[in-house]
């Protein structure tokens, strides 16, 4: 059994990225299939499973607090439509887009320009605590969305059943 060492835990994760086994693929109409969406990790497949992608992202934003209040009002009015349509996809992906509001906006207020890793020396870890101040204020609007989301009863039981069924 090998261990990751210190430096490999330090580096991107998507480096080592295999398209082949990753559950979420790109051409696949999920409303249509939507028994072939996996519920996964945290944001995985956000930026593939179409129509979602499509729906949801264009109203992804968080450049400023008012920026992200609107976007994840909005974001969280598609989340309440899909659920109303017994839609859990569509409303499991809108969860993933206030999580990815928040992990992105976080990851502009701790870096200068977003960045956390320095491409050109090795992939060396950046500076922490050089970001937006601002983005730190756009994550918490979005935090606070994503908790509701996943706090939603009815999201919580279709969740359970569908992870149970489907994976």
């Amino acid at each position: 059994m090998s261990f990751a060492t210190r430096s490999d835990m330090d580096r991107p994760s998507d480096l080592n990225f295999e398209r082949d086994n990753y559950p979420w693929k790109p051409g696949i109409d999920y409303r249509r299939h939507p028994e072939l969406y996996r519920v996964g990790k945290g944001e995985q497949g956000v930026l593939i499973c179409e129509p979602y992608k499509s729906e949801i992202g264009r109203h992804w934003r968080f450049r400023t607090m008012a920026i992200a209040e609107e976007s994840s009002k909005k974001i969280f009015e598609l989340f309440e439509l899909y659920l109303a349509k017994n839609d859990f996809v569509g409303a499991d992906m809108a969860r993933k887009y206030l999580q990815m509001g928040y992990t992105r906006a976080r990851r502009y207020a701790n870096y200068k320009g977003g960045k956390k890793y320095d491409d050109n020396d090795n992939y060396a870890p950046l500076e922490r605590g050089t970001g937006d101040p601002e983005k730190a204020a756009a994550a918490k609007i979005f935090y606070n969305k994503w908790k509701a989301a996943e706090a939603c009863s009815a999201y919580a039981q279709l969740k359970k059943k569908w992870k149970l069924n489907k994976g």
